[in-house]
């Protein structure tokens, strides 16, 4: 019967196997032990080995959660605790389930937006950053560094800045965070849209300005035409004598 340890962080628990073996009867349950003196001090070294790897944890991201002491004990499919290094692991995930879906718009999309924030981190000197080291300054340098320094439009940078939200949402999911940092950092208004207008003066200089060809002066004729009637300039064209 395999040996199993119970990982209890803030009233929340998670299982991970020990990989030493004993009969039901060897086990000690009060204690915590078995008969046999060599997996007793296996056990002994499994159990310094988590007390060791909590402390690492906690000293290294301030936060600590059952999952992901788990995960980093186990060593397989272990939680990111980067950004970067979040952001490949989530475009990994998108990139399978787009081949489930037939369909690799939001994959292609992340190429750009972890491209970014790659570009954006090196800036800072920095390779990768923590994902408990992200502030709510990280966020608004962010969009100024996509705004002045790469000239982006208003909806790439809020795309961008999604994508960041995205990741740390994740973190908090996995509870690598508790919160998300950048839950203050406001998105950027979107540009007014411009109106499809002349001015007065533009309208009177095209009905004084006639066009040399036939069908340029019929154009003119039409638009004038529509714009004191009031109908689309396409609708122009539907009438007929």
């Amino acid at each position: 019967t395999p040996v199993l340890c119970r990982i209890t962080v803030d009233n929340k628990q998670t299982v991970l196997t020990t990989g030493i073996y004993c009969k039901p009867d060897d086990w000690n349950s009060r204690k915590g032990e078995v008969k046999e003196s060599r997996s007793n001090e296996l056990l002994i070294r499994f159990r310094n080995r988590i007390e060791q790897t909590y402390e690492n944890i906690l000293g290294r991201q301030g936060v600590i959660s059952a999952e992901l002491l788990k995960n980093t004990i186990a060593g397989v499919n272990a939680v990111p605790t980067c950004l970067l290094q979040a952001g490949e692991a989530e475009r990994e995930r998108l990139r399978i389930r787009s081949l489930e879906i037939n369909s690799t718009s939001t994959y292609r999309e992340s190429k750009t937006t972890q491209s970014n924030l790659r570009d954006f981190v090196l800036s800072r000197g920095m390779e990768d950053i923590a994902l408990s080291a992200i502030t709510e300054e990280f966020g608004e340098s962010f969009k100024m560094f996509l705004k002045k320094d790469l000239d982006y439009s208003t909806s790439h940078v809020n795309h961008c800045l999604c994508w960041l939200n995205r990741l740390l949402y994740i973190a908090v999911d996995q509870e690598v965070l508790r919160t998300n940092p950048l839950e203050d950092v406001e998105y950027e208004k979107k540009n007014p849209p411009k109106l499809r207008h002349i001015e007065r003066n533009e309208l009177k200089k095209i009905m004084e300005t006639p066009m040399p060809y036939e069908r340029q002066e019929l154009a003119r004729r039409a638009f004038i035409f529509s714009a004191f009637t009031g109908l689309a300039f396409v609708d122009v064209y539907k009438l007929y004598p």
